[in-house]
């Protein structure tokens, strides 16, 4: 297939029609620009290599001639696309994965199966609830504060919920235990905790991060990609004695970060911000107005950006369990990249990939932002000088 564009970049190459009507893969590419009117389709039912959420994200660029094909035939279309731009290694990977997360489901017996689906009035706070409802900057700012630039903090989960997700992951480390199963850890830093998705919660974290984080981050993450969530790593950290005792000064690999504190009894843990970095300037020192900490409060979240520079202190007594969930973007960059035939892998946000070819992250990026600022106060400055001069010099002469 070819995913060069030329002048007419939305008209795709025609082929032949294959026996069910359906013009031929291989002649087809994807449009550049989305169809914005067009409603995709949902692919949750479906086994695929990659989240259902990309396939809907990614049909709004299908050619004309493939909209109203079946879904599993756009659904094949996109992911033999998606696949020509995995590396063999990656492709590997992702199937060895596939086969272990296959593996704990069909032997893990969950323990509370209403966890398994999103059921709104059981699992947030009526507050919450109703804020997302009206889906208004108004109505998400009445529920929130913002104690720093850039860090919402708001309640979300109803206490019954946070008791039963624990109850489950209990359940869940048991059975590892009493199987021996190895599994995967959430990250290279935590040592302890679980991947949600890994034992059956995947949908319902696309779920929570489609319907009821997606908006929030549309408002007031746009600049990095908050409006175009389509994938997430959902897992939990545990925190006390025999765990983890605390976390280290890092970024997270995700453009919006949800950190919800589910409990139980602790002392300790506090959450530190140091202000938001490209990745030029990660390592760059903090300014006092970046400076900020957070103690964790059970049910409540904590919402900012991947790129926000945090970790968190030790928890010096008790057991700290937290949800988070890393929310990543395809965008529309991902299309200009297959176009381009740039790198791409599975789950790999394109938003991170573009900051390669990119110099100023001033929107967001709070060292970048300093860096324009005394560029301009300095071309400022020298045009004052410059126009003095002109001035004084027309004196002279006069």
């Amino acid at each position: 297939m070819s995913l060069h564009g030329n002048d007419r970049r939305d008209e795709p190459s025609m082929g032949s029609a294959g026996a069910n009507g359906t013009v031929a893969a291989a002649s087809l590419r994807l449009r550049l620009n989305p169809n914005k009117e067009h409603k995709p389709e949902g692919y949750e039912d479906m086994e695929l290599d990659f989240s259902p959420n990309i396939f809907s994200s990614l049909e709004r660029y299908l050619p004309p001639s493939m909209l109203n094909v079946a879904r599993v035939d756009k659904a094949k279309f996109m992911r033999d696309i998606l696949l020509k731009y995995l590396p063999l290694g990656e492709r590997n990977r992702a199937q060895k994965h596939k086969e272990y997360r296959q593996k704990i489901i069909a032997n893990y017996q969950p323990l509370h199966r209403e966890l398994y689906s999103v059921n709104p009035a059981t699992f947030f706070v009526p507050s919450f609830l109703k804020a997302i409802n009206d889906n208004t900057e108004q109505s998400f700012r009445s529920i929130m504060s913002e104690p720093a630039p850039g860090i919402f903090v708001f309640d979300i989960f109803q206490p019954d919920f946070c008791e039963l997700l624990l109850s489950e992951i209990e359940n869940f480390e048991k059975w590892v235990t009493e199987t021996k199963f190895r599994i995967m850890r959430p990250n290279t830093m935590n040592k302890y905790g679980a991947v949600l998705d890994d034992f059956g919660l995947e949908t319902m974290l696309d779920k929570l991060m489609e319907g009821f984080i997606r908006p929030l981050s549309k408002v007031f993450f746009a600049e990095v990609g908050g409006s175009t969530l389509d994938s997430h790593h959902g897992f939990v950290v545990e925190y006390g004695k025999d765990r983890d005792v605390d976390l280290g000064f890092h970024v997270d690999d995700s453009e919006v970060t949800l950190n919800v504190c589910l409990g139980k009894q602790f002392s300790g843990g506090e959450l530190f911000f140091r202000g938001v970095r490209c990745e030029k300037h990660v390592n760059t020192g903090s300014h006092s107005e970046e400076i900020f900490d957070y103690c964790h409060v059970p049910g409540r979240a904590v919402l900012h950006r991947g790129r926000h520079r945090h970790g968190a202190r030790a928890t010096t007594s008790g057991h700290r369990v937290n949800l988070l969930l890393w929310c990543r973007s395809l965008s529309n960059d991902f299309v200009r990249l297959l176009h381009t035939k740039l790198f791409w892998y599975t789950h790999y946000s394109v938003f991170r990939e573009m900051k390669r070819y990119q110099k100023d992250f001033s929107g967001w990026c709070g060292e970048c932002n300093r860096e324009k600022k005394e560029r301009q106060r300095t071309t400022i400055a020298a045009t004052r000088l410059v126009s003095l001069y002109v001035i004084r010099m027309f004196r002279a002469c006069a």
